[in-house]
């Protein structure tokens, strides 16, 4: 049923665009007021009723999914190597920390490396910036090569459940892979935003916002001019690196020195 408000129904056109307004710019505050006449607890409410709605896994599922079948892998690969030249990627994976409010419980784990709280969230595009996987689970202090060590995408790939030979790029890091090739420079920049929720609500809200994100590339929807310079610094020095060098297999180096001697040589 409808939300109401001072027992007058809530059409769902408005609870749809409260919701995206929060979705763009993170602060609730913003959907109250004079913009939809709703008080804050209601606005609330509708956020977490349409994000319900949008994480559901059918949901997610139809509109961020990993390429299965051989025909659409090689047209992600065909597409990346009009790009540069570069031979059998299927997807570009990286991670990024969204900014969240410091939660009550294992706070400390959501403290990264720069010094705050976040959620680390990996994610794996094409060549026109469709996401194709996206996890949004685990807390900032989390590595990456570890987040992607637990996800069903680092099983797809190590158990050879793909239909054809493909890996993914990624940066230093990431462990080197026969399927996933990093950098031979390490060079690694950050970028965030921020999410004024506790960190189930939050993850919950990147999903949804992956699967939107999506949705409005399926339409050649135009997206916003992306300026991260305000936000983005660069990090020369990573106090995991010990951990990236424990789990590089000296696989991924001979199959990306194989490459390189390949193709750009």
């Amino acid at each position: 049923m409808p939300l109401t408000n001072r027992n007058h129904s809530v059409p769902a056109i408005v609870q749809v665009m409260v919701a995206l307004r929060y979705y763009a710019t993170g602060k609730m505050q913003l959907c109250s007021g004079d913009n939809f006449g709703l008080h804050q607890s209601t606005v609330s409410r509708i956020i977490q009723r349409v994000t319900t709605a949008l994480v559901q896994p059918i949901i997610v599922k139809r509109f961020v999914s990993f390429p299965m079948d051989p025909g659409t892998i090689r047209k992600h690969q065909v597409d990346f190597f009009a790009i540069a030249g570069f031979p059998g990627v299927v997807g570009a994976i990286d991670g990024t920390h969204v900014r969240i409010i410091a939660p009550s419980e294992h706070e400390v784990e959501y403290v990264n490396r720069k010094n705050f709280h976040s959620i680390n969230v990996q994610i794996v595009c094409d060549t026109c910036y469709k996401i194709l996987d996206i996890v949004a689970s685990w807390p900032g202090a989390t590595h990456d090569a570890r987040i992607l060590r637990e996800s069903g995408l680092f099983q797809h790939f190590q158990r050879r459940l793909l239909p054809v030979k493909c890996h993914l790029l990624g940066d230093s890091g990431y462990p080197g892979k026969d399927w996933l090739l990093t950098p031979f420079f390490k060079s690694t920049s950050w970028s965030t935003v921020t999410v004024q929720q506790h960190p189930q609500r939050a993850s919950n809200v990147i999903i949804a916002c992956g699967v939107l994100h999506n949705i409005a590339k399926m339409f050649n929807l135009p997206l916003p001019d992306d300026d991260d310079n305000a936000d983005a610094y660069n990090d020369n020095g990573n106090a995991n690196d010990h951990i990236v060098a424990d789990i590089q297999g000296t696989d991924g180096r001979a199959y990306r020195n194989h490459i390189v001697s390949a193709h750009f040589m």
